[in-house]
Parts: C-alpha cells; sequence; structure tokens
C-alpha cells in the first residue's frame, strides 16, 4: 500500500481486539495511556490521523472524568457508533478493574498486596519511556510555531511549579487560541499528515452525513446512561447507609474530576478517611499505589475505597457491592459526557475559532502530560521528594532507585533501539522486573 493510501477501516472484531489489548496494557497513568493510544491507532495502524486524535483529545481534556478512557469512547464512537465507544470504554475499564478487584480481596483478607506490587514494578519503569517517547511525538506535531510552544510551556509551569488548578489551565490556553486561531494555524498537521492518511478520515470524507446520522442515537445513548447513573442514587438515598454514602459521596466526583484523578485524590482522601471514617490514611496510599500500578485509569483508586467501606460495613458481600456500585456511578456519566457531547463537537470541526480554541488546549496538553511525566518519573526514581516553594518538589538525590532507573534504560534500549514494540517492551521490563523482586532488589 502506498503511504498516501488510507487504510480500511477496521471491522467491529478487529476494533475489539485492539481495544482490549489497550485495556490489558494501560499501565502508567493518563499520560501513558494517550500515549500508547496514539502509537497503536495513529503510528500504527493508521485507524486515526493526528489531528482527529488531538482533536478528539483536547474536548476529553475539558471533561470531568479519567480523559484517556474518554478519548477510547470517543475513538470507538467515530469508528462504530454507540456500540463502539461502549465497546471501547468498557474494555478500557474491565481488565484494571477486574484485576483491582482481586488486589482488594488479597488485601481485605491478606492485609498485605506486596508480592503482587511487585510484579509491577518492571512495567512501572517502563511506562515512563513510553510516556516519554508519546511526548516528543506528539509535541512535534502539535507545537508548530511560537504561541504554540509558549502555550505548552506556560501549561506546564502552571501546573508543576504554581500549582494551579487543571481547569483553569486548560480554559486559558482555549481562551488564547480562540482569541489568536491564527498563531495555531499549523496545528500541528503538517506535510507527514497529508501523505499518511488516515482510515477514519477517509471514511468521513466519503461519507459526510455520517456524523449526522449517528448523532441521534448517540444522544438517546447518552441520555440513557444519565439516567442509568442517577436510579441507584436515588433509590438509595432515602434508605441511607453505607451504599446511599457511597453512591451519593463518587457521584459527586464524576462531575467534578476534571483533570483526571491526582485533581481530586487530595479531597478524596479527606472525605473517605476523616469524613466517612471508610479506610485509614495507610489504606488509602495502598489504594492508590495499586491504582497507579494496574492497568486502566487511576480513578480506580476508588474502587478500592468504596470496596474496603462496603467490606467494613457489611463483610465480603459488601466489599463487592461497594466496588460495583462505585464503578457504576464513576464511570456511567463518562459514556453520557462523550455521547451527548461528541456529535457537537464533531459538527463544529471546521470552525476557526474553535479549531483555534482546541489547537491551544493541544498545546496546553503538551504541558500538561511533561508535568504528568516529570511528576510520575520522579516518584517512580526516587524514593523522596523535597517540599520547595509554591507547588515545587524535587528529588532527594541520596534516594534514588538504582533497579527502577536501571529498568527504565532497560526498557529504553528496547523501544529506541531494538524497536521491540510496546508488548514485547512491557513484557521484557516485567519479567527483567519481577527478577529483580526474587533476588531481594
Amino acid at each position: 500500500m502506498p503511504d498516501d493510501a488510507a487504510p480500511a477501516l477496521p471491522s467491529f472484531r478487529d476494533a475489539l481486539g485492539l481495544w482490549a489489548r489497550i485495556g490489558l496494557l494501560s499501565f502508567g497513568g493518563p499520560a501513558a495511556q494517550i500515549a500508547l493510544m496514539h502509537r497503536l491507532l495513529v503510528e500504527e495502524r493508521r485507524w486515526v490521523s493526528d489531528r482527529r486524535f488531538l482533536h478528539a483529545l483536547n474536548f476529553c481534556m475539558l471533561l470531568p472524568g479519567p480523559e484517556a478512557m474518554q478519548l477510547a469512547t470517543y475513538l470507538g464512537w467515530l469508528m462504530h457508533g454507540v456500540r463502539g465507544g461502549l465497546a471501547a470504554g468498557l474494555l478500557f475499564i474491565a481488565p484494571g478493574a477486574a484485576v483491582m478487584l482481586g488486589l482488594s480481596l488479597l488485601y481485605a483478607l491478606l492485609g498485605q498486596v506486596r508480592l503482587v506490587e511487585g510484579l509491577f514494578f518492571g512495567l512501572t519503569a517502563a511506562v515512563l519511556v513510553l510516556v516519554v517517547e508519546a511526548l516528543l511525538r506528539v509535541a512535534r506535531r502539535a507545537l508548530a510555531g511560537r504561541l504554540p510552544w509558549a502555550v505548552a510551556g506556560l501549561a506546564f509551569a502552571a501546573l508543576f511549579v504554581l500549582g494551579l488548578p487543571f481547569p483553569l489551565v486548560v480554559l486559558g490556553a482555549a481562551a488564547i487560541g480562540a482569541l489568536a486561531p491564527g498563531g495555531f494555524a499549523g496545528g500541528g498537521h503538517g506535510g507527514a499528515e497529508r501523505v499518511r492518511a488516515a482510515a477514519l478520515d477517509a471514511v468521513l470524507a466519503h461519507e459526510p452525513g455520517r456524523i449526522a446520522a449517528m448523532a441521534l442515537r448517540a444522544r438517546r445513548a447518552g441520555l440513557l446512561c444519565l439516567a442509568l447513573w442517577l436510579w441507584p442514587v436515588a433509590l438509595l438515598l432515602p434508605v441511607g447507609g453505607v451504599f446511599a454514602d457511597i453512591g451519593w459521596f463518587f457521584s459527586l466526583m464524576a462531575v467534578v474530576t476534571f483533570g483526571g484523578a491526582y485533581a481530586v485524590l487530595a479531597w478524596v482522601a479527606q472525605e473517605a478517611v476523616q469524613g466517612y471514617g471508610w479506610l485509614t490514611a495507610a489504606e488509602m496510599l495502598v489504594g492508590l499505589g495499586l491504582a497507579e500500578t494496574t492497568p486502566g485509569p487511576l480513578i480506580l483508586v476508588l474502587q478500592f475505597v468504596g470496596f474496603l467501606a462496603g467490606w467494613k460495613a457489611e463483610g465480603a458481600w459488601g466489599g463487592l457491592a461497594g466496588a460495583a456500585l462505585t464503578l457504576w456511578v464513576t464511570f456511567l456519566p463518562c459514556f453520557a459526557w462523550i455521547f451527548l457531547g461528541a456529535p457537537h463537537v464533531e459538527a463544529l470541526h471546521d470552525q476557526r475559532r474553535l479549531r483555534g480554541a482546541l489547537a491551544g488546549v493541544t498545546a496546553a496538553v503538551v504541558g500538561v502530560v511533561a508535568s504528568l511525566a516529570l511528576w510520575f518519573a520522579l516518584r517512580v526514581l526516587f524514593a523522596r521528594m523535597i517540599e520547595g516553594p509554591l507547588a515545587l518538589s524535587w528529588p532527594d538525590p541520596l534516594s534514588l532507585n538504582p533497579p527502577a532507573l536501571a529498568l527504565a534504560l532497560l526498557a529504553a534500549l528496547c523501544l529506541f533501539r531494538l524497536r521491540l514494540g510496546v508488548t514485547a517492551t512491557l513484557g521484557v521490563a516485567a519479567g527483567a522486573g519481577l527478577l529483580l523482586r526474587l533476588a531481594g532488589l
């Protein structure tokens, strides 16, 4: 196939296989998950173009909830309608939710998960390399011109140095893009984008009415998701008790989690530990550690909290019910936001000011990913951080973790030099990490 010819749009069955693979490999939080999707969907299979991938990502960054899961849902919907969106979103969540449930049970029964955490040690280090690779790749395409570079730098400084609220940073970038759309005219979609045509864009160009035809069913699905989200909460609130509290609290989280899990973890920890008394501060840290080292969105830490709340109140069945209810009220709204909003975003795809606003968000996203990547890298490679002025913190050099550094370098060798691919790189790093743990390192 010549480079300028678009590949065929995948069948629903083929797409299911890839979404399942993404769900199983989605370690390391949103930056790594977005990197993985970009690599598999844009770079390797060319199902989606850079331009459309970033357009969808920009919208998802403005929504409450886990942006990577919502990005998968958005792209799944674009390719195969409502069933494609549901499949992509559910397969993104399911592996991590299943692993988190198993680890929650293990923790509740045995009080420790150190050996299981050791199994993910190599994966965590390898994820650092995937994030860096994605950051460089997206930056090359998204930052065309001085203004996008400036916005990316300001976004990084606002988050990493000043600790400003995530929604404020993204909205500010959108405002800059809307006011000065000409400064983002390059949009990061240069000649390479035109040479490497993508399947989805070719289909949409051939069927200009495709989005409009999909919109009605998407809106119906979105309204149904809202109804399914709210009915258990409405039934439980008059009864009261721990499950009513779980349903109400995590429903509230679902509409305020702008910027992903990191943006609200402090609030969740404070309310769950001090307000409701569902778990201790130490147990909250265990849940966060598990969520960071298992596949799926980091917001799955809420499942661990809901499980322990139900377990302590009603035993084993209560734990299972608490985990299920938490997942229900956390993720159903995410599907609703995409199905209700995506048709409008796609319909306005070619409006100049909207494209400028979303291009501004794209530039900010580069800074956001850089901030997340640095935050994640410092805490993987170093055991202790020293708090500084404003929101700054830096690592204690004496707390460097040599095994983690060695695994990250091994992953870099596999990915950049040997070009083994994502799955093979993660496999090599996981095996090496397990060997190091068995050796007592």
